[in-house]
């Protein structure tokens, strides 16, 4: 991927009625394969999905900065560049295809609780 991509930050909370485990497995194995499915009509270049783990560690971090709790889990979808988002949003097949994922989403997803930006990448190292 080059220099201009571009990159969705979705910090992830599962919604309150479903169990941790219940919430995992839907965003893994029904939620994932579906991005998978419509990823030509997005023109995303990759998506990744970060399960949040280490509960007594997340708690530890937590205190020691006087944090709120933390998400659930974080979803990543990037783009080669901007361009690449635009011209799948001005097409119908992609508007289809992201109108899709959000019902979906309803599904696992407290939309309330949870956050979306996108974002530039700056590396630091590598």
């Amino acid at each position: 991927m080059g220099a201009d991509v571009i990159k969705l930050v979705y910090c992830i909370r599962k919604r309150t009625d479903l169990p941790a485990e219940e919430f995992r497995k839907y965003w893994l194995e029904q939620h994932g394969p579906l991005v998978r499915s419509v990823a030509a009509q997005i023109n995303a270049a990759k998506y990744v999905q970060s399960h949040t783990v280490e509960p007594g560690l997340n708690g530890v971090l937590q205190q020691s900065r006087g944090l709120a709790e933390p998400y659930d889990g974080i979803t990543e979808v990037w783009w080669e560049d901007v361009a690449d988002l635009h011209a799948a949003m001005a097409t119908a097949e992609g508007r289809a295809a992201m109108g899709r994922l959000v019902d979906d989403e309803s599904k696992f997803i407290d939309f309330a609780h949870s956050r979306v930006f996108m974002t530039e990448e700056q590396v630091i190292f590598d």
